[in-house]
């Protein structure tokens, strides 16, 4: 059974583990080769959902406060786990919401079904399709290293890691 003081201590330091560091470091290398292919606001709105769907408080609350800082609403913000009733997103926001979910859900969904990648196909450029999918696989990533590590949320300060 998991308890408080588990939930606010992380398991492992994984930046003083010399092997988690340097996968960590590469997750961060892969995602910054996407970071000029697509809009700000999309990159952060797909970390967001996908975070919300692995449970990643740690990553909620780092890209929630990295988009508030870039300009993002409060209302978009709390809307992005009710994407499909909300109605202050874009298509192309809407679709590369839904391409995160399925590439997130892949096993409940048993993959990504042609009919959501034409949707996100209809917005993006194939070099953005192929940035939306290298951001999906890294956010899941990232995701799955802190929830197995029980990185705790909260203190998260906008820019703390560059």
């Amino acid at each position: 059974m998991t308890t408080t003081a588990d939930l606010v201590t992380p398991r492992l330091d994984s930046f003083a583990s010399p092997v988690l560091s340097k996968v960590v470091r590469r997750l961060v290398s892969a995602n910054a080769d996407v970071h000029d292919v697509l809009p700000g606001a999309v990159q952060e709105l797909v970390k967001i959902r996908a975070s919300q769907l692995n449970g990643c408080g740690f990553c909620l609350d780092m890209h929630t406060k990295d988009a508030a800082v870039a300009g993002e609403t409060s209302v978009r913000l709390n809307l992005v786990a009710a994407w499909r009733e909300a109605t202050v997103f874009t298509d192309a926001e809407r679709a590369a919401l839904e391409l995160a979910e399925f590439g997130t859900r892949l096993s409940e969904n048993v993959g990504v079904p042609s009919d959501v990648w034409q949707r996100a196909a209809e917005h993006y450029t194939e070099e953005e399709l192929a940035a939306l999918v290298g951001l999906i696989a890294t956010i899941n990533a990232f995701n799955r290293v802190n929830v197995m590590l029980s990185q705790p949320a909260g203190s998260y300060e906008p820019g703390q890691f560059g």
